[in-house]
């Protein structure tokens, strides 16, 4: 029976789902047909395979060949099913036994010589591939990004390459996996000239994974501030890392080893239409917020951006995820980033500057501020003024603490964090809330004051609570005291515009 098996992977979000590529020659006049789901670029892969058999001294089956790529109802895109049409069709024919493609995972584009050209999302293959053990062979050039899974990874250049491999005639050598450098991230806290209060805003943010609005005049340092923020937050875990280089790959590939140790940031322009936020497209990427997974999601000029836009922020602020819904897919891309948004508190900036006059109507300031929504707002956990610096600060040259300072406070607050709950207190939902939040006879009138008086939510309720829950962890307190309680409630009043 003319029929070879080969595997490969498909790639669906993150997941990278088996492909198994069934390759059957039959009687009739010459042709090469691709039958499930595939895409133009499926199968235009005739052409590419038939060119590189050709070129590389193989014989080119002058029979009826069917390539079905299994499962049948799942799409399929790319180019990365070249290699194992080729060796299906190799092994079909007994140019390569049959046996040898047991085991082995193959993605990788052919050109028209022969060589292995690299695909992109190579690292989501990776992943699952060193889940389930499974040899991986790809191009030479997505050796290095598929190596940081982990597992069994063999780059190689040219088709015969690969079949010396599969026949024992010349084994490819194993890619080695990059050790990570750490770099330096972001900008340093001791470039904040003054600015106590933001500084204290940033630090309780890091350290539990809140969400933070900053207000303030032009030239403040609103922007100063947000790039601060990589540099406290804590490294990534092992399978945070892994997570948000595989996003990286679906877009622009990710050879670099040194984005295992740093965590995202992503400041997309206020012109950036929901899509471009969101991710989505005919072939569905990933967005701005997925990008920021694990890490941070900076907009400056909140207000400029689209309504639609900020809108779609709403449900991954609260999941983690975004879904993206096609007539013939669904996808899933993980979302979970923390949110750091700048505005001005007027059109022209200067509303209750004391060395500026204010130029706006109330008409256009209550039309700027109302273009972001009460529930957007009510999903960020603190905001703080950023005022603008009296000239005896400006002149003031003594050094504010340094990022390192911070992160260690921070890093140490985040580990009482995870021993205890496996969460940042950003995240802290239901019964675990309900148990690290608990208040006594104080902090309960306190809480109830602040309902009355500020008209606070629930959802506005439950953030105080975490946002209070991380400024003890700082103070290293195991209960949360009534001034941890007025803090936080703090920062919750400059969130209504």
């Amino acid at each position: 029976m003319a029929i070879a098996v080969a595997q490969s992977r498909a790639v669906l979000g993150i997941d990278a789902p088996r492909v198994t590529v069934e390759v059957h020659l039959g009687g009739g006049l010459p042709s090469l047909s691709v039958v499930g789901l595939p895409n133009t670029a499926v199968r235009e892969a005739r052409d590419r395979v038939r060119s590189a058999l050709a070129n590389s001294g193989f014989d080119f089956p002058s029979r009826r060949i069917t390539v079905s790529l299994a499962p049948a109802d799942l799409p399929k895109d790319g180019a990365r099913f070249d290699l194992a049409i080729a060796l299906g069709i190799l092994a079909a024919s007994r140019q390569i036994p049959r046996q040898a493609l047991t085991g082995h995972t193959f993605a990788a584009e052919l050109g028209l010589s022969g060589e292995l050209r690299p695909v992109n999302a190579i690292l989501p293959v990776a992943l699952q591939c060193a889940r389930s053990a499974d040899p991986l062979i790809v191009a030479e050039s997505n050796g290095a990004e598929a190596s940081l899974a982990g597992g069994a990874v063999y780059p190689a250049a040219h088709l015969l390459d690969v079949c010396r491999h599969l026949t024992g005639e010349a084994r490819l050598s194993p890619a080695k996996r990059s050790t990570p450098v750490a770099t330096p991230i972001g900008r340093d806290l001791v470039e904040v000239i003054g600015q106590r209060r933001p500084r204290r805003t940033l630090e309780i943010a890091a350290a539990g994974g809140h969400s933070l609005l900053l207000k303030g005049p032009p030239g403040s340092g609103k922007s100063l501030l947000a790039e601060t923020l990589p540099g406290l937050l804590p490294p990534m875990a092992d399978d945070e890392a892994m997570e948000s280089a595989a996003i990286h790959s679906l877009v622009d590939g990710n050879d670099d080893p040194t984005r295992l140790t740093r965590r995202p940031f992503r400041s997309p322009h206020h012109s950036a239409s929901p899509t471009a936020l969101t991710g989505g497209g005919n072939r569905p990427r990933p967005g701005e917020i997925s990008l920021a997974h694990h890490g941070v999601l900076f907009l400056d000029e909140l207000p400029e951006f689209p309504r639609q836009a900020l809108e779609t922020l709403r449900e991954p602020l609260e999941t983690g995820e975004i879904r993206i819904a096609r007539a013939n897919r669904r996808m899933r891309f993980p979302a979970r980033f923390q949110l750091i948004a700048a505005m001005n508190p007027c059109p022209c900036g200067f509303l209750g500057d004391q060395t500026h006059e204010c130029r706006c109507t109330p008409a256009q300031i209550q039309r700027y501020q109302q273009r972001i929504s009460g529930p957007l707002l009510d999903r960020i956990d603190m905001a703080v003024e950023v005022p603008r610096l009296p000239p005896d600060e400006l002149t003031d040259q003594s050094p504010g603490e340094c990022s390192k300072t911070v992160a260690r406070r921070v890093a140490a607050a985040r580990d009482r964090q995870m021993r205890r709950d496996s969460c940042p207190a950003a995240r802290l939902a239901g019964q675990r809330l309900r148990r690290q939040c608990r208040l006594d006879g104080d902090g309960r009138r306190v809480m109830e004051d602040a309902t009355r008086r500020f008209g606070l939510s629930a959802r506005g309720w439950h953030r105080t609570l975490r946002v209070a829950r991380t400024i003890a962890d700082l103070d290293d307190r195991d209960a949360i005291q009534a001034s941890h309680l007025l803090e936080a409630i703090g920062y919750r009043q400059p969130i209504k515009p």
